[in-house]
């Protein structure tokens, strides 16, 4: 038993680090994203004129250039699609590079 407690400890204390760094300030995301109107077309579950940040998750999920695609597009404001119309997206209003990553995170956490 004391085997395989030995061989867990370490994986577990590996996991919770890969955790730690994935960690999200949910009250900063939805503060800059608020400011930014994201919460006008979007909801973190419901599909409003934009997909739900849940299906943006899902869509994402597994793809390594998921984190680079989200940024880029939360940051050029792409033509995007509303009822048929084409609108441009809106940029969220920050430049900062931590913030903008941690929105992105948020996203993709969903």
């Amino acid at each position: 038993m004391k085997k395989a407690i030995w061989i867990v400890g370490p994986a577990l204390s590996l996991f919770a680090a890969g955790a730690f760094a994935q960690s999200v300030d949910v009250a900063a995301a939805e503060g800059l994203m608020k400011k930014s109107g994201c919460f006008k077309c979007h909801s973190v579950t419901a599909k409003k004129d934009g997909p739900s940040y849940h299906s943006v998750a899902e869509k994402y999920k597994g793809k390594a250039d998921a984190e680079a695609k989200l940024t880029t597009h939360i940051t050029t404001g792409p033509t995007v699609k509303i009822d048929g119309k084409e609108e441009r997206h809106e940029i969220l209003k920050s430049k900062d590079a931590a913030e903008i990553k941690n929105v992105v995170a948020f996203i993709l956490s969903r």
